[in-house]
């Protein structure tokens, strides 16, 4: 029975909560940030390019070239090294990591802020 008692304890803090919060609100700008990528991103930059589809950009390692697309190969079974994916989730990163840093940068200005009025 004390460890329901603890554990409810922990639940009701604010950390906890805190905590459950930003999970469901990362994961929520998760998916925004994937659509941003997926559907604005990688396409200007494909257009750029020439017309490439990122997503679709992959190397047979069957050598086979009997696929010309990914759900071709995928259809196939084939062995492939999906670059083009890789770059979508290097570029979400990028995207996430430059968020997290304004948003660090701002709570310690704000908190620079308070600990300069509780000084003054």
């Amino acid at each position: 029975m004390k460890i329901l008692q603890e554990f409810r304890e922990f639940a009701v803090k604010g950390n906890a909560m805190d905590l459950a919060i930003g999970v469901i609100v990362g994961a929520a700008f998760q998916k925004i940030v994937t659509s941003l990528v997926n559907d604005i991103f990688m396409p200007l930059i494909g257009a750029l390019m020439g017309g490439k589809d990122f997503s679709n950009l992959f190397i047979d390692l069957s050598f086979s070239d009997s696929a010309t697309t990914l759900a071709e190969a995928k259809e196939l079974s084939l062995p492939t090294l999906n670059y083009g994916m890789f770059l979508n989730e290097i570029l979400s990163f990028a995207i996430i990591a430059v968020a997290l840093f304004f948003l660090v940068k701002g709570m310690n200005r704000l908190r620079r802020m308070g600990e300069r009025k509780k000084a003054a």
